[in-house]
């Protein structure tokens, strides 16, 4: 079990799990957070959503410029704001929003959240696996078939189950040496497109509609949203004397040093091999349009991001489990979200007609599931800005009544009811290849604005409710715990 008094020992292998870090052991600088953002988003997956918004959008390279730029900004100023939070109480995104929610109704859309982070982990367990098999037929001539898909990927599985158990300090130096190697590569294949690609085709391509720009804007950006509760994980060994607004400034500037040249690079791409957005995997289209001494190189160099991609994702992915009650350590609970990636990638590899159908699909349920959290834990964060305590590490993880965050029955009732409303009102909104709302014909539905729609309901709802009473419980209450209950607070 995790222990709360543990301290950091300075070893590669990261022992604490959901417990606030002690003042004392918060070393950390916001320019660690540079290559986390930027690593966060090495994924040829940027190289798709770019064609697409050429192929099926019908955008042309400005308007995809202003696309990509747009969603940068707007999702991941979100999960940099929503970070500062990590450094107020040294927690995880999943166990600070128990004060925001209750202690109990935390676990709903701490529920919510993990099933959507499967989803996002399994998409890119299988684009890496894609490329492994895109790079095994390009140097050695191996075509893929179900023997070799199942090998590569519990490979790329397992690798990352590995790289993510053994927490921050190594996945730190993961982050920065595959942003050089990255970079490098990324700046040899611009260069090859600028000195290759017939330029005035490009440019002459007809503008596209708003409608569409904005509903661009929504895709790209659904990534980033994905990040903004797990954000705090990745601040709270920050002291309380960080900069907010360089905490927000390292996290834009490092995802969108990546986002905007790959999204751009997609939409060029696109141009010179319209094919690209619809082809049957997200990776091999890169063997056709690049030479082979340069494909291999940066889908190497690009299979090492998306491993990272997932190590981050199940290093915050454990910490929600450990919140959601699961009494493992945090690099055991990640076990679980390995097996059901690699479950859910061999559906998708094998079964799924259509990668790229259902991975947009994907993208849209995940921003709307994302942004009703996103709202409400905002507003409760804004109304903690002038505290002197804004959060109490020891309320934090007490599960019991005597909680400062029991609430009444252990919810939150604001929060709950604004989360609730506002995920449904979302979901009516939207339009995808598995349903459309009631409200999806709506200019909201038809700009694909479901996610801030979201976001903007949840957050009104809980600004206008009454502001939640945390409690107060008395000294004799406390005094009067009994050892098993203080057993279990430090377990859970």
């Amino acid at each position: 079990m995790d222990n709360p008094s543990a301290v950091d020992t300075g070893s590669a292998i990261e022992t604490r799990g959901i417990e606030p870090v002690p003042d004392h052991e918060r070393r950390g600088r916001v320019r660690e957070l540079f290559p986390t953002w930027v690593a966060a988003n090495i994924s040829v997956l940027l190289l798709t959503m770019g064609a697409a918004l050429v192929v099926f959008n019908r955008l042309n390279f400005w308007q995809v410029l202003v696309v990509a730029a747009c969603a940068a900004l707007v999702s991941f100023g979100m999960v940099g704001v929503l970070s500062v939070s990590g450094k107020w109480g040294g927690a995880p995104g999943a166990t600070l929003s128990r004060a925001t929610f209750g202690v109990r109704g935390n676990l709903f859309p701490g529920a919510i959240l993990w099933i959507a982070r499967f989803g996002w982990e399994t998409i890119n367990a299988v684009t890496g696996a894609y490329a492994v098999l895109t790079v095994l037929d390009l140097m050695f001539g191996v075509k893929s078939n179900t023997v070799l898909i199942v090998i590569t990927l519990f490979a790329f599985v397992a690798c990352t189950f590995l790289v993510s158990g053994m927490g921050r300090k190594a996945l730190n130096v993961c982050n920065t040496w595959s942003t050089y190697l990255f970079g490098v590569f990324s700046v040899l294949v611009l260069g090859y497109l600028i000195a290759t690609i017939h330029w005035n085709e490009v440019f002459s391509k007809p503008a596209g509609t708003t409608a569409m720009m904005v509903a661009g804007v929504g895709t790209i950006a659904a990534g980033g949203i994905s990040w903004v509760p797990t954000g705090p994980d990745f601040a709270r060994y920050l002291p309380h004397a960080a900069s907010g607004r360089k905490i927000v400034g390292v996290t834009v500037s490092g995802a969108g040093l990546v986002m905007v040249p790959m999204v751009l690079m997609g939409a060029v791409m696109a141009v010179a091999s319209p094919g690209l957005a619809e082809a049957a995997d997200p990776v091999s289209f890169l063997g056709d349009l690049l030479p082979t001494w340069l494909a291999v190189p940066y889908l190497l160099t690009a299979i090492v991001g998306m491993l990272l991609i997932n190590s981050l994702s199940m290093y915050s992915a454990g910490f929600t489990a450990q919140t959601m009650g699961v009494r493992l350590p945090r690099a055991m609970a990640v076990s679980i979200n390995a097996v059901i990636s690699l479950v859910g990638g061999l559906l998708l590899m094998l079964v799924a007609k259509s990668f790229l159908g259902s991975f947009i699909t994907f993208l849209i349920l995940l921003a709307v599931s994302f942004s009703a959290w996103i709202g409400v834990y905002a507003v409760d964060m804004f109304r903690r800005r002038s505290r002197a305590v804004r959060y109490d590490a020891d309320a934090l993880m007490d599960t019991t009544r005597n909680s400062r965050y029991w609430y009444v029955g252990g919810f939150c009732w604001q929060a709950m009811v604004s989360w609730v409303l506002a995920l449904v009102m979302g979901l009516a909104f939207t339009t995808c290849d598995w349903f459309a709302g009631p409200l999806s014909d709506t200019p909201v539905g038809r700009y694909g604005l479901a996610w801030a729609a979201t976001i903007v309901i949840s957050g009104v709802i809980m600004a206008v409710l009454p502001a939640p009473q945390e409690n107060t419980p008395a000294a004799a209450s406390a005094t009067a715990e009994q050892p098993a209950e203080r057993a279990e607070r430090v377990t859970v």
